[in-house]
């Protein structure tokens, strides 16, 4: 029995190991999971001490047994929240609702952990091998089953909002775990709970937090960019068009001239696909680039900016302003004949995020369009990258926002009681996204 808790605890290691070396973004969720694993450890290297000292009560000191023991049921208590903390948050990523049971959560975390610390433990003797019993075990088995039940809840309640690779790690661990806590409680020599937990951090892993899978998708988001941006070469574009720029110049066509010069900028800015992250005021240059251009097209078309100076060094996503700004133009203020104005603004918010928000006053959505945009918003990992379109689209933005990000960043949209519609994005400012 030994053998498997050094081999669980061995594997255990090498994907922390994998986990903690690989690039990665610091989010709430991947933060939990590093807690989880080194915890998990923790207990792992106790399930094994206490394997042996259970099964030999008369050469272990009492104190040391008793010790460890404590430690061992003590880290699966917490282990066992941090189960449910992980579903928690990856939930409320999924849904943006905050979770009324988690102040529950925790008060029961304290009072459990008391118990472990206080209740008398003891201990079963018996030809097949010793275990702990009487009210300290079964104080264990309690608190266990709460945050079992807690999680399982959490999802079914959550069911038809949260996306299928979440659907199928949280079911799993759940099953898990519930299998495990029933062979253990028909058999209590069998001590297989090191076991479980170790299967339902793997199954967390492989799922959800595994580094290569989540580098797959962020290679698969950077070749659809390439692939759009390669439909028209623009550096061979943007090089012919200084050079007509430079003839107006000579000309003495200095409108011409300075039109073309913005859009010399906007395709020089627009290829810088090597970087994934930009400043804000990058991104500002080529998106007022390219309003500049819009709105001498269109001249009832007006674009107004509120841009705290403050984040003009924030971090962003490469080329995400953008095909937002264009979709507003396409499908709200077409409709109305490019009349009307685009209001851009970029501010931090009260619990130290950053928000842009991207304003206009168009024909707004028609009906049942905001809520297929929402449902494809929300299920966005379920979907192909659009590489058709006016635009890289808003399906690609948002899951570069998310890839790059964190889960709980991202673009949604509300509509304005005077017209047209809001696109917000929330991101991270620069030190979060580190």
């Amino acid at each position: 029995m030994l053998r498997m808790e050094i081999a669980l605890f061995l594997v255990l290691a090498f994907v922390a190991y994998i986990y903690f070396s690989a690039e990665k973004k610091y989010t709430k969720l991947h933060r939990t999971f590093s807690v989880m694993l080194v915890v998990v450890l923790i207990h792992l290297i106790f399930d094994g001490v206490t394997v042996y000292t259970v099964n030999h009560l008369e050469t272990v000191p009492p104190l040391l047994n008793e010790i460890a023991h404590r430690i061992f049921i003590g880290t699966m208590i917490f282990v066992s929240f941090l189960f449910y903390q992980y579903i928690a948050i990856l939930i409320e990523e999924e849904t943006g609702k905050t979770f009324r049971l988690d102040p529950a959560a925790r008060v029961y975390l304290l009072i459990a952990e008391l118990g472990d610390m206080f209740l008398p433990i003891h201990y079963a003797i018996t030809p097949q091998g010793n275990y702990s019993d009487g009210i300290h075990v079964t104080f264990c088995y309690i608190s266990v089953a709460f945050y079992f039940l807690l999680g399982t809840g959490l999802l079914l309640a959550n069911w038809n909002k949260i996306q299928k690779k979440e659907k199928m790690a949280i079911g799993i661990v759940s099953l898990v775990e519930l299998i495990v806590t029933t062979l253990q409680g028909i058999n209590h020599t069998w001590l297989i709970s090191g076991m479980g937990i170790t299967l339902i951090t793997l199954a967390f892993y492989l799922i959800l937090e595994n580094p290569d899978i989540l580098r797959a998708e962020l290679t698969e988001q950077k070749m659809s960019m390439l692939y759009l941006k390669s439909q028209v070469n623009p550096h061979f574009l943007y090089n012919t068009l200084d050079t007509i720029r430079i003839q107006a110049q000579l000309n003495g066509d200095k409108k011409v001239a300075e039109l073309l010069m913005r859009l010399v900028d906007f395709f020089r800015l627009s290829v810088k696909v090597d970087r994934p992250m930009v400043d804000l005021d990058d991104e500002m240059e080529l998106l007022e680039a390219y309003m500049e251009l819009m709105c001498y097209r269109y001249p009832e078309l007006n674009c107004e900016y509120d841009i705290d100076p403050d984040l003009g060094g924030a971090q962003v996503p490469n080329f995400i302003l953008q095909p937002i700004v264009e979709n507003s133009l396409l499908h709200g203020l077409k409709n109305k004949g490019y009349r009307g104005e685009v209001h851009i603004s970029a501010q931090k918010t009260n619990d130290g995020h950053m928000e842009i928000r991207i304003r206009d006053t168009g024909s707004g959505f028609d009906e049942g369009k905001k809520a297929a945009i929402d449902e494809m918003l929300r299920d966005y990992a379920n979907q192909a990258p659009k590489l058709t379109g006016n635009s890289i689209g808003i399906l690609n933005v948002q899951k570069r926002i998310k890839l790059l990000c964190g889960r709980e960043f991202g673009l949604w949209y509300t509509e304005n009681e005077e017209g047209g519609v809001t696109a917000h994005i929330l991101l991270p400012l620069e030190e979060e996204a580190k």
